[in-house]
């Protein structure tokens, strides 16, 4: 082979093993960061989550459940009196937009809604959080399929708040015995 057909080989396989090379550090940088901070993630989690737990029902002791209870449902805890608390992450107008603790008393009834965050358009879709008569329309639910008394202006925030009391209504029926047996 003559000096210029190795060069010409080498200059049409540089590009690629240049990118493979930056695609190789990149992914070990990324893998890198991903461990530094993974841990310190899951705290601040764990500690939102006990944080809306807490505001939900009061100070109170509460046992995470270990499980999958369905796609949209981040956690669920229970606590020492046979409350639950369900977390659900959903979309509104935004993806994954709503992320909310929707609170069940022992009777299986919503009791309560806490906000995790928020992702809705503010002075639109945050009025899902912002007035509290559309939360309360919720308060009392056994079953899915409420009724929606829907915000003007925030229909998919709207319909997003109903989907999450839905999916937590059915994880609590579905896995009740579960649910209340970790507690």
């Amino acid at each position: 082979m003559s000096e210029n057909a190795k060069s010409s080989a080498w200059e049409n396989i540089k590009p690629a093993v240049v990118l493979t090379i930056i695609c190789v550090i990149s992914a070990l940088l990324l893998t890198f960061a991903y461990e530094l901070t993974k841990d310190r993630i899951a705290q601040q989690k764990s500690l939102r989550f006990s944080t809306s737990v807490e505001a939900l029902f009061g100070k109170v002791d509460s046992t995470l459940v270990e499980g999958s209870f369905g796609d949209d449902i981040e956690a669920v805890a229970v606590t020492s009196d046979g409350r639950t608390a369900v977390q659900v992450c959903t979309d509104g107008y935004s993806k994954d937009g709503i992320n909310v603790l929707i609170g069940i008393d022992t009777s299986g009834a919503v009791s309560g809604i806490e906000f995790v965050s928020l992702g809705e358009t503010p002075g639109l879709g945050s009025k899902v959080r912002d007035i509290e008569s559309f939360r309360e329309q919720f308060y009392g639910s056994t079953e899915p399929g409420v009724e929606l008394d829907a915000v003007s202006g925030a229909t998919f925030s709207s319909n997003g708040m109903k989907r999450a009391v839905d999916e937590a209504l059915e994880a609590y029926t579905t896995y009740k015995e579960e649910i209340l047996n970790a507690g």
